[in-house]
């Protein structure tokens, strides 16, 4: 996902107060294992559906501070539990996979690792979208739980999702089992980075990301000679038409509060295709629509349907044409309830300065299935969700940012997806971890004590990249 295409409202969030709430004792120590677990996953990312050296880190590492640990679910998912007497189930997930991006960012812990990619071809891989830094605070704060037991009662679910950037991974995870094989969640919790000052934290007064379709087009004529184009049904040529005619999908059949998107990402043709002198005979085009409602998304896909039969109907000779759904995610929308509580918890212990507002992005997450939709089909229909943002451009960085104005400076700044995309170590570990800590805390049962509980601020430096 992309969540930098929309920018938090970077201000303070001078919402209702929460509490103060006393430290949390033991979150500095964890910064420096927690460090170089980022940092050998962000040297060694791994494509979607080839996550196994990563979910191995992350399994190892739960079964090391006492988890049940489920390997291979749904492909390299992994699943962990660990009981803590009665009370709720409050689940943590983080996504395994990286991007076919080559890493620019000049970082001394840079990826330069390549794999197979989905064409067979040999592509660049790096962590662009923050996946490893969200890998390395569930981690740290499922281990900051299970050492503290007397401060929760209940069970702790951790997730290591695979295949996230291709929307197939919770899918899979659901289909072999997921919630068959561990105690069902009560609630799940998530969290993503995105290019805002780190140490900070965003919450969504509705969806935080949207929800998407992508479709693939496929448009198939006879081939033929580039000088006789009069006697061939051309697939390129009407592929080209309905590329030109998406624009008004979503200018003239959508409210513009509807903020739907409709995008042609990628065209290819084939069957000698390439030769300057051959009409080929087959073209194949991706088309994406994004929406904030389903209903949105349900008329996109009519709307794709019908301006691609349409154009292809038009032509003297028309290619035959099939529209396929390949994927479609959920919108990304917290059950306001618990999104309260978490950002009410968040707030007594970040302080008000430090957790603002986010206005929704159009990106998208298959997230939603593992709550809503996708866990109702597999009989769990009432597992509540809460997503929030987390800041990951450090000081030097924001400072270094073309601007005068904290917008301006975000509109520069590079976005989840891009190959110069590097998130501050130390503060992004340091408040994510604490972030997945409160949040679990104020859902789960309290411990004798009853304590709220404050993250505890660290300057701790065990290594320097963290200072980055």
């Amino acid at each position: 996902m992309n969540p930098g295409s929309h920018r938090p409202d970077t201000g303070p969030d001078h919402g209702r107060s929460a509490p103060a709430a006393p430290a949390l004792p033991g979150l500095a120590a964890l910064l420096a294992p927690t460090a170089e677990l980022y940092l050998d996953l962000h040297r060694h990312p791994e494509l979607s559906g080839a996550e196994r050296r990563t979910a191995g880190r992350f399994a190892d590492w739960l079964a090391a501070d006492g988890f049940r640990v489920l390997r291979d679910v749904g492909g390299h998912g992994v699943a962990a539990e660990l009981s803590n007497g009665d009370g709720p189930a409050v689940l943590l997930r983080a996504e395994l996979d990286a991007l076919p991006v080559a890493e620019d960012t000049g970082a001394p812990y840079a990826s330069t690792v390549t794999a197979p990619g989905p064409d067979g071809g040999t592509v660049p891989v790096m962590h662009a979208c923050g996946h490893d830094a969200h890998l390395a605070c569930a981690a740290a704060a499922a281990r900051w739980l299970a050492t503290r037991r007397d401060r929760w009662r209940g069970t702790l679910l951790v997730v290591g999702q695979p295949a996230e950037e291709t929307l197939s991974g919770a899918r899979a995870m659901l289909e072999d089992g997921l919630y068959e094989r561990i105690t069902p969640p009560d609630e799940v919790l998530a969290q993503h980075t995105a290019p805002f000052p780190a140490g900070m934290v965003a919450h969504a007064d509705g969806p935080v990301l949207a929800g998407s379709v992508t479709l693939k087009v496929v448009f198939e004529g006879d081939g033929g000679h580039a000088a006789t184009p009069h006697l061939t049904a051309d697939p390129l040529l009407t592929a080209a038409g309905v590329v030109t005619r998406l624009a008004s999908v979503a200018a003239r059949e959508a409210e513009p509060a509807e903020r739907l998107i409709v995008t042609a990402s990628s065209l290819r043709t084939g069957n000698a295709g390439h030769a300057g002198n051959v009409i080929a005979s087959h073209a194949e085009l991706h088309i994406t629509a994004r929406a904030f409602t389903e209903a949105a998304l349900d008329r996109a896909v009519t709307a794709v349907e019908r301006v691609v039969h349409a154009e292809a109907s038009a032509a003297a000779l028309p290619p035959r044409t099939t529209v396929t759904p390949l994927t479609r995610s959920g919108v990304t929308l917290p059950d306001p309830h618990l999104a309260a509580a978490v950002r009410d918890a968040h707030r007594a212990h970040f302080g008000a300065a430090r957790v603002t507002g986010w206005p929704g992005s159009p990106a998208t997450e298959d997230l939603p299935l593992l709550t809503g939709t996708g866990a109702h089909l597999h009989g769990r229909p009432n597992i509540r969700s809460t997503y929030w943002m987390l800041g990951s451009t450090g000081p030097t960085q924001w400072s270094a940012a073309p601007g005068t104005h904290a917008a301006e400076k975000l509109r520069s700044l590079p976005a989840n997806h891009s190959p110069r995309y590097l998130p501050s170590v130390r503060l992004t570990l340091e408040t994510g971890t604490a972030a997945l800590v409160t949040a679990a805390l104020a859902r789960l049962g309290r411990g004798p004590g009853g304590e709220e509980v404050r993250p505890a601020t660290t300057r701790d430096d065990p290594a320097s990249e963290i200072e980055r």
